[in-house]
């Protein structure tokens, strides 16, 4: 049986992690963001390496759709796919989605805000992909917040892989540190922190008062309150363990 896992995140979550967690599964490839150059390449967004992820496509979002409903190697049964959910840009197909098993991870805003803005200082609500998530949630299995994720990792992936009708495995808790052939062309902007991880652990970033949107400058006040909003709004239907 094949299974294809969609996890849709907003951007700064665990999202890389979990990705080298599936792939430390012998049974599993992953695909990384697959539907980043199209969206680039649509938007006009200047994103850290935009002409180099553009030229390493797929731009066609027919074929990066392709990609997360083809063909698996011999012996792989399972297809774990990082999606960034500002990536399903209004015009893109929605059917396919039927074909793949949507889950969500969600992550209080202000702490992604914090982390984001080291990066990249431009950001909107939809940059968060905040709105996507939502419509996502009418399909999605599961939705799993980060923080409660790191409070207990092999718990949580236990009952994500019993959902999922997947034996666990414990490699899914540690990996090698290090970059992977599997990452898109912008690991090198912002991969540093997962590259150099073994296995699930809370950044500064979750500390206490990370959730407070003081610490944020104050230009991002109001963008944090609409922001947190709708991640209540997911957050009540969260996976609770």
């Amino acid at each position: 049986m094949t299974v294809r896992i969609a996890m849709w995140s907003g951007p700064r979550n665990l999202s890389t992690a979990l990705m080298r967690s599936w792939e430390n599964r012998e049974d599993t490839v992953v695909l990384d963001e697959p539907l980043y150059a199209h969206y680039l390449a649509v938007t006009g967004l200047d994103h850290p390496g935009r002409d180099e992820i553009i030229a390493d496509g797929p731009v066609d979002a027919g074929e990066a759709i392709g990609r997360c409903l083809g063909r698996l190697p011999p012996g792989v049964a399972i297809s774990y796919q990082k999606h960034m959910s500002h990536h399903l840009l209004p015009d893109l197909d929605r059917d396919w989605l039927d074909e793949v098993r949507n889950l969500l991870l969600i992550r209080h805003p202000v702490r992604v805000l914090a982390s984001y803005t080291r990066v990249r200082d431009d950001v909107t609500l939809t940059d968060l992909g905040l709105p996507q998530q939502l419509e996502l949630a009418e399909r999605a299995e599961l939705i799993i917040d980060a923080g409660d994720f790191l409070g207990d990792p092999e718990r949580y992936q236990r009952a994500i892989c019993a959902h999922l009708g997947i034996p666990f495995s414990p490699a899914m808790l540690r990996w090698r540190a290090g970059p992977r052939a599997s990452d898109g062309r912008w690991a090198r902007h912002w991969y540093a922190a997962v590259e150099a991880s073994t296995g699930f652990a809370a950044t500064a970033d979750d500390g206490p008062g990370s959730d407070d949107p003081g610490r944020l400058p104050g230009h991002l006040h109001a963008l944090a309150e609409e922001a947190l909003g709708l991640y209540r709004t997911l957050a009540a239907g969260r996976l609770r363990l």
